[in-house]
């Protein structure tokens, strides 16, 4: 294993994510949603009059449709009071868009991002990284190699500058519309920051691009938005990280993600989020695949206090697949509620849902899942497997797939297993010289494997130590 291996490995974790600086912001918006409140958001931005236009429609769907309050065992959102949330603060730095180099952020932003790891991150596993802090980038970089070959990754504001005709014809038109539910509407008319990555035919990033997400300020909203475009024959590796320390107010995190993989392209996006268990994590994620392309989804997802998650994707393509892993844990007054859309929309196509969940203390976990094999979607298949590990009698797990099949001539197939650790199994390894933490705590790894291998070393050595983190005090 390398040093760097091994530093990860030594890192204090709950430090690194629990810490918080002190809030030095150059413009802070009012709190609550209002027409006015977006007109001010997108003068600082100095935006086009046609983004304007697309957040004032939003704001509009969004006053107009109900909560999802509805749906059986969705976690409860009685708390979540825009009127209450401060929807973009503007950092105190110089340079809109990000700087090149970690030496022209303030100190505090540097000190943030060090502790986080994501210099070193960058240095040794990625091909660009963007750091938002706040509502907005404040860092962005992209190995030059990829820049000539016409790689673009850059913040979202900076893409609604000098990138307009592919963000017009793709921001929230066609994978999210605003219209989709009343977050997607929340989101598309206070979005701040997050990435743009466009990938030219025939180029292959073969090192992950990696976007780092920070909330630190209480009581704010978050609602960065994410649009990568593959075109054909393309290939890259999208990484999303996400933290926020410890508040006495709720926080929202509300962002959004829309992903277009050509025909024979190939998308993995993969998401560690590790909120703090008052921050609500209610997201809209969704691609659209074509002929014979392939989008993979990885998501970890722990520490909010409600997370509603289900990332989707529609197959349009004769050919087309689809991945997903997931990975969710709930502890004491925590209810993570993820899952996976998948739209069977051409013949031919297939898909599979890989599905982990670990309970303890009295925690909620649920697999709320779709599939849709559309009329026409002859020769296609999907699999789904939802597994859940419980720590105690107290803790719950749910399973609520959804299977709506218009074509005959298809392969469906589903499978769910509910369980607690088991006693034999402890007591084999205590055998062999274990403690029955470190017991339990190899069970667990060996259960969130599929996740982990499909990350690159880093990554899978975080997610290991975060869920280390959440069973401390839990064991025995």
């Amino acid at each position: 294993m390398s040093s760097d291996q091994d530093h990860l490995r030594e890192t204090d974790t709950e430090k690194r994510f629990e810490f918080k600086k002190e809030e030095n912001s150059a413009f802070e918006a009012e709190k609550g949603l209002t027409e006015e409140t977006i007109r001010v958001i997108s003068e600082d931005k100095d935006e086009p009059q046609w983004m304007l236009d697309r957040r004032l429609r939003a704001l509009e769907q969004f006053q107009e449709m109900p909560m999802p309050d509805d749906w059986p065992g969705a976690p409860d959102l009685s708390e979540v009071d825009v009127d209450e949330i401060v929807p973009y603060i503007r950092p105190d730095i110089e340079t809109r868009g990000g700087a090149e180099n970690w030496e022209d952020l303030p100190d505090e932003i540097q000190d943030t991002f060090d502790k986080l790891g994501i210099p070193e991150a960058e240095k040794n596993a990625l091909s660009g990284v963007g750091a938002q802090y706040e509502s907005e980038i404040v860092y962005q970089n992209m190995q030059e190699r990829w820049e000539e070959k016409g790689v673009i990754f850059c913040d979202m504001d900076k893409a609604v500058q000098e990138h307009e005709e592919i963000v017009k014809e793709y921001f929230m038109t066609k994978a999210v519309p605003p219209s989709d539910n009343k977050f997607a509407a929340l989101h598309g008319a206070i979005w701040s920051g997050g990435s743009f990555v466009y990938v030219p035919e025939d180029t292959n990033v073969d090192m992950p691009v990696q976007a780092y997400f920070r909330m630190n300020s209480d009581g704010m909203g978050q609602f960065e938005h994410t649009l990568i475009v593959a075109e054909e024959n393309s290939e890259v590796h999208y990484i999303e990280g996400c933290s926020a320390p410890k508040y006495s107010a709720f926080n929202l995190h509300s962002g959004g993600v829309e992903v277009f993989v050509k025909e024979n392209a190939h998308v993995q996006y993969s998401t560690v989020q590790n909120w703090s268990k008052n921050t609500y994590n209610l997201n809209t994620k969704r691609a659209i695949a074509e002929k014979d392309a392939t989008m993979e989804w990885v998501s970890g997802s722990m520490g909010s206090k409600a997370t509603m998650l289900y990332p989707s994707t529609i197959l349009k393509g004769p050919g087309a697949t689809d991945n997903h892993i997931t990975i969710a844990m709930a502890g004491e007054g925590q209810n993570i509620d993820t899952g996976a859309k998948v739209y069977h929309n051409a013949p031919d196509t297939k898909s599979t849902i890989e599905s982990k969940s670990i309970t303890k203390d009295g925690g909620r976990t649920n697999y709320r899942g779709l599939v849709h094999m559309a009329d026409g979607a002859e020769n296609s298949s999907t699999s789904v497997e939802c597994d859940a590990l419980m720590f105690d009698n107290e803790s719950t797990s749910d399973t609520m797939p959804y299977m709506e099949i218009q074509e005959n001539k298809v392969d469906v197939a589903h499978e769910a297993t509910v369980g607690k650790i088991g006693d034999e199994d402890v007591f084999y390894l205590e055998s062999r010289g274990l403690d029955d933490d470190d017991a339990k705590q190899m069970i667990v790894a060996g259960f969130i494997e599929p996740l982990t291998e499909e990350l690159p070393i880093e990554y899978a050595v975080e997610m290991n130590r975060l869920i280390e983190l959440e069973m401390e005090g839990s064991l025995g």
